[in-house]
């Protein structure tokens, strides 16, 4: 069990038994000041730096999976949000066993202090946006842009997501986007 997020195993086994896809996994994510690697572990280093270090991105591109949207927060109670794009559901789950990705989570266990995972699927149109952009992200109570199946990791009852462009910071969840090919 991490100790940034409580999962959800009964989502976990749906994911485990679907071969369905595509499927965006939404990354809420709060870093520690300084990340945590244990009494004997490495000191000086943010939770952020310890996240950057655990960044999957070669075991994702083994699988087919990809960021497709990356902020870092303006306005809200995050730091950073991710969105990766798992070619299908089991494939998600899949990737939590491979050694060279569980070598890796040592990192976010150390720099993160909490987070969600959300398993979305599109309901129309991707969002268009392009880096540099400020963007609203909204949780919703109702499906919208994307359809919110399941939260892998931490609470909530969401069942919607928005991604809005704006112009100044507008509403709770702001983020600057990093990266955006949905």
């Amino acid at each position: 069990m991490p100790r940034y997020g409580t999962i959800d195993h009964d989502y976990a086994l749906r994911l485990a038994s679907s071969e369905d896809g595509p499927i965006y996994m939404l990354n809420l994510m709060a870093y520690r000041d300084e990340a945590d690697y244990g009494p004997d572990g490495e000191t000086g280093i943010t939770g952020r730096e310890a996240d950057d270090r655990y960044a999957p991105l070669d075991v994702l591109a083994e699988i087919g999976a990809s960021v497709c949207f990356l902020a870092d927060v303006e306005a809200g109670e995050w730091d950073r949000v991710a969105v990766v794009r798992y070619p299908t559901r089991k494939s998600f789950i899949d990737m939590q066993s491979r050694p060279d990705f569980q070598a890796q989570h040592v990192h976010k266990e150390a720099g993160m202090e909490r987070t969600i995972i959300l398993g979305t699927v599109p309901s129309g149109d991707l969002p268009e946006m392009q880096s540099g952009d400020l963007v609203r992200l909204d949780l919703l109570d109702d499906p919208d842009q994307f359809t919110v199946e399941g939260i892998i990791v931490g609470e909530g009852t969401y069942k919607g997501v928005r991604y809005t462009p704006v112009t100044a910071a507008e509403g709770d969840l702001v983020v600057r986007t990093v990266v955006s090919r949905w």
